[in-house]
């Protein structure tokens, strides 16, 4: 994150300059990001399209740089982490082998029916 300028008067305009890593620095205004929280964690971050490049860009964010973009007008989005991180895993892992057998069951025109019968399989061993 770079500088932000206020501007006063009848058209009061924020700058914000930021980072692209394609094109360098770049001038923003307030509407041109969004802040992102988490809720769970509290980490934050912003993100922009390049005005230059048209390129989508996502940068982390201290507390304190939120802070300072949500007070300088730009909107803040406030998201979850999945609730599969916090489900128990049951059985082995999946490995590479696993993955490729998944890989060719789908190839197949059956594949969904194929799927179901060794899913039952499993469930009544």
């Amino acid at each position: 994150m770079g500088s932000i300028t206020t501007k006063d008067g009848d058209g009061a305009v924020t700058t914000i300059r930021a980072n692209c890593p394609s094109c360098g620095d770049v001038q923003l205004t307030a509407d041109d990001l969004t802040v992102r929280v988490c809720a769970d964690d509290e980490r934050g971050s912003y993100c922009f399209r390049c005005p230059e490049c048209l390129g989508a860009v996502a940068k982390e964010a201290s507390r304190r740089i939120v802070d300072l973009l949500v007070s300088s007008g730009v909107r803040m989005q406030v998201w979850r982490l999945p609730a599969e991180l916090s489900e128990s895993r049951v059985g082995a892992p999946l490995t590479p082998d696993d993955l490729l057998d998944f890989h060719l069951l789908l190839t197949s025109d059956s594949w969904f029916e194929q799927l179901a019968t060794e899913v039952r399989r499993s469930l009544n061993r």
